[in-house]
C-alpha cells in the first residue's frame, strides 16, 4: 500500500502557490469582464484553510452549490458543535496522495445530484484562492471518486466575482499537481 501524504491546515498562510505567481512574486493580472475576473470551465484553485494546496475544479454554472470530494468522513463533536474529519485524493490519477482535513460543519442539507439522486450532505465553510482572489465558499462533502474533477465550483460561489467562458480552460491557473510529493 503506498504511503499517504497528510497535510495539516496552514491557516495563517495566505500566499498563492509559487506556480501561480510571476517571477517577481506577484500574482498574474487576470483578465477582467467588467468587475468580474474571466475564468475557464476548469481551473486549479487552493483551499488553504483546510490544507488543500491545489485541486482541479470544474466550473459549473448549472450547479447552485459547490462540492468537494471525500472518499470517507466522520462527524465528531467539538465543544457541542459538529465537525467533520474527511479524507480525499486531490489528484485523480494519484491515489497515493491522500489528504486528511478537518472543518466545522455549518449545515446538513439534502442535495440533488445531476442524476436526480438526493443525498444528505454535510456543508463546510472555508476560503478558496484563485486568480489572486481569496473568498469564502460553502462546500458540500460527497464522494466524487468516479468523477473527472474532485471539486465542483457552483454558481453561488462565483456570483459577483467571476465570469465563465465555457470555451476556455485554465485561464487564471496552471496545474498545481506539483505541490504534492
Amino acid at each position: 500500500m503506498p504511503a499517504a501524504v497528510t497535510i495539516v491546515r496552514p491557516r495563517q498562510v495566505r500566499q498563492l502557490p509559487a506556480d501561480l505567481r510571476l517571477s517577481d512574486g506577484t500574482p498574474p493580472k487576470p483578465r477582467q469582464l467588467g468587475s468580474r475576473v474571466l475564468i475557464g470551465w476548469r481551473e486549479w484553485l487552493a483551499l488553504p484553510d483546510i490544507g488543500i494546496p491545489g485541486i482541479k475544479a470544474k466550473i459549473d454554472t448549472g450547479a447552485r452549490s459547490s462540492a468537494l470530494h471525500t472518499h470517507d468522513y466522520q462527524i465528531e463533536e467539538v465543544d457541542g458543535q459538529p465537525w467533520v474529519r474527511f479524507h480525499l485524493h486531490p489528484l485523480v490519477h494519484r491515489p497515493d496522495v491522500e489528504l486528511t482535513c478537518r472543518a466545522e460543519v455549518v449545515a446538513f442539507r439534502a442535495v440533488k445530484d445531476s442524476g436526480g439522486h438526493i443525498e444528505q450532505r454535510p456543508f463546510i465553510r472555508t476560503h478558496a484562492v484563485m486568480a489572486g482572489i481569496e473568498w469564502p465558499v460553502l462546500l458540500s462533502l460527497t464522494n466524487r471518486e468516479a468523477m473527472k474533477f474532485r471539486m465542483l465550483l457552483g454558481r453561488t460561489a462565483m456570483a459577483g466575482r467571476f465570469a465563465v467562458d465555457a470555451g476556455l480552460s485554465y485561464v487564471v491557473s496552471r496545474s498545481l499537481s506539483q505541490v504534492y510529493p
